[in-house]
C-alpha cells in the first residue's frame, strides 16, 4: 500500500539508497506537483500493525472511540503503521514541538536573548542619580536566579541605591510572568535582599553556589513601564549603558520549556516569533508538511483548537534533528530523555529507556511523541494522540504500547549519540544565575 510520509531525514536515506536528489525531485515533480511530502511503498510490518490493532481495541474497550485516536510510527522513510495519521487532532503540548521548530528556523541554537540595564543619570558614591532602565528582548527564562546575578553584577559597579524609578522597556518577563509591571516589581524586590520573603527569592538563592552574594540595591521610586518606541537605545533621554545580560542559549531554553512543558515560556517564544500563525507557517515549511495538517491558536497547546496530525508531529521532530545534527547537537538537547531526565513531565512514566519524547495533556487529551532507538529498526519516530476522559489510563496505555513495540524490535544495546545530549549542554554558563553571562559595560 502506498502511504504519504514526511521527508524528515530523507537526505540521509537517499545516500543510503544510492538515489540522487535530482532523480527524486524529477520524480516528485511528475507525480505530486506542489506537495510537500511524497509517496513510497511502506515497508511490510504486519507485526506492528497487529500491535497497533491490539492497542486500539484496548482503548475501545475502555470507551475511547477509535477514529479519534491518532497514531503514526515511522522508521527512516518507511511508515510502519498508522491510524488517522494525517488527520489534525488536538495535540495539547505537542504544539511546543512546532514552537521549538519555528524558534530554530528563526534563531540559531546558540542564540541568547539580551537584556540591557542602563542609567539615566550619573553614579556618585554608590548612588545612581536617576532611573535604572531595563531594555528587554523577550528572554523567556529570566527567573529569580538570573535577577540575583544581575543585582550582584550591578553591585560590583558600586551601585547601592537608585534615586529614581525602575523603568521597563520592551518584552521583559520574569518568573514566567508576561505582565511587565508585575515582572518589574519582582525584579525590584530581587535586587534588594532586604525585601526578600522566604517563599520567593530567598528559596531560590539557596539553590545557588555557596558564597553567592545577596544583592542590596534599594530603588527609591516605583516600577514604570515605558511602552514608547525607542529612537535609539534610551529614546529621548540619554542613557549610560551599564550591563548586558545574556540568557541561556536557545537550545537550553527549549530544553527547559519541553522538560517542564512550560506554557508561559512557549507563549513568550511564540510572541517573539510573531504569533501562532507565524509559528504554524515556519513549522510546516521546515517539516515539509501541508499547513492543512497544522492548526494553531497559540504556541503552548492550551485548548483543543491547537490541532496537528501525528504525521506532522513526526515530521517536525525529524526536521529539528536535521537542523541540530550539523551543529553537533541532537534532539536530546531540546527534549527530555527517558531514564536521564527524571523531572518534569516524565515523572511516573514508564517510557522505554533512552527514548526522546514530548508529552501533552489537556482535560480529555493525552499525547506522546518522540523517537525510540531500537536494535532492528534503528530510530523509530512515533506520535500518539489520544482522546478520552481517563487521562491517567491513557498514559499507562501509551507506555505499555511503546514497551510492546520495543519488545518486537529489540532495544538498542547502546543509546546512539544522535539522540544523546551533547557535551555543550553542560558547563558553568548553562547554570541559572551564572555570573559569566553578565557583561559589565561601565566602570570596569
Amino acid at each position: 500500500m502506498l502511504e504519504l510520509f514526511s521527508t524528515g531525514l530523507m537526505s540521509v536515506w537517499l545516500d543510503m539508497a544510492g538515489m540522487r536528489r535530482s532523480d527524486l525531485d524529477a520524480f516528485k515533480a511528475m507525480t505530486w506537483p506542489g506537495t510537500s511530502a511524497f509517496v513510497l511503498p511502506a515497508a511490510p510490518e504486519p507485526e506492528t500493525a497487529t500491535t497497533l490493532e491490539q492497542y486500539l481495541k484496548e482503548l475501545s474497550k475502555k470507551g475511547s472511540v477509535t477514529n479519534v485516536q491518532g497514531v503514526w510510527i515511522q522508521s527512516g522513510p518507511a511508515l510502519l503503521s498508522s491510524n488517522q495519521g494525517t488527520v489534525p487532532l488536538p495535540a495539547a503540548s505537542l504544539t511546543k514541538i512546532a514552537t521549538s521548530l519555528a524558534s530554530l528556523s528563526t534563531w540559531t541554537p546558540s542564540h541568547q536573548f539580551e537584556t540591557l540595564f542602563s542609567a539615566t543619570g550619573p553614579i556618585n558614591n554608590g548612588v545612581l542619580q536617576g532611573d535604572l532602565v531595563v531594555t528587554a528582548s523577550g528572554d523567556p527564562l529570566f527567573v529569580w536566579e538570573e535577577a540575583i546575578a544581575v543585582g550582584n553584577a550591578l553591585g560590583r559597579m558600586g551601585i547601592k541605591r537608585v534615586t529614581g524609578n525602575l523603568v521597563i522597556k520592551g518584552n521583559f518577563y520574569m518568573n514566567y510572568n508576561s505582565n511587565p509591571a508585575l515582572a518589574g516589581q519582582m525584579l525590584k524586590q530581587t535586587l534588594n535582599a532586604r525585601t526578600w520573603s522566604k517563599d520567593t527569592s530567598f528559596r531560590y538563592y539557596l539553590s545557588m553556589p555557596k558564597g553567592t552574594p545577596k544583592p542590596q540595591i534599594a530603588i527609591a521610586g516605583t516600577v514604570k513601564v515605558d511602552r514608547s518606541l525607542n529612537k535609539e537605545q534610551g529614546g529621548d533621554r540619554k542613557q549610560i549603558l551599564l550591563l548586558r545580560h545574556r540568557s541561556l542559549t536557545l537550545a537550553q531554553i527549549l530544553k527547559h520549556m519541553n522538560i517542564y512543558s512550560n506554557n508561559e515560556m512557549a507563549e513568550m517564544l511564540a510572541t517573539s516569533l510573531g504569533g501562532a500563525t507565524v509559528v504554524r507557517s515556519l513549522a510546516a515549511e521546515a517539516a515539509e508538511v501541508p499547513q492543512s495538517e497544522i492548526h494553531l491558536v497559540n504556541g503552548s497547546g492550551l485548548g483543543v483548537d491547537n490541532q496537528i496530525s501525528p504525521r506532522a508531529v513526526c515530521a517536525m521532530l525529524q526536521a529539528i534533528q536535521n537542523k541540530l545534527q550539523p551543529l553537533g547537537l541532537t534532539i536530546g538537547d531540546l527534549f527530555p530523555i527517558s531514564g536521564r531526565d527524571r523531572l518534569g513531565t516524565l515523572v511516573r512514566r514508564h517510557i522505554p529507556s533512552a527514548a526522546v519524547v514530548k508529552t501533552g495533556t489537556l482535560r480529555n487529551v493525552s499525547a506522546l511523541a518522540g523517537v525510540i532507538p531500537t536494535r532492528d529498526r534503528g530510530l523509530v519516530w512515533f506520535a500518539i494522540i489520544n482522546r478520552g476522559n481517563d487521562v491517567p489510563s491513557l498514559r499507562v496505555g501509551q507506555d505499555r504500547f511503546l514497551q510492546m513495540l520495543l519488545q518486537q524490535w529489540g532495544a538498542a544495546s547502546v543509546p546512539p549519540k544522535v539522540v544523546l545530549p551533547s557535551p555543550s549542554s553542560y558547563g558553568d554558563a548553562s547554570r541559572l544565575g551564572a555570573p559569566v553571562r553578565n557583561q559589565i559595560l561601565f566602570g570596569g
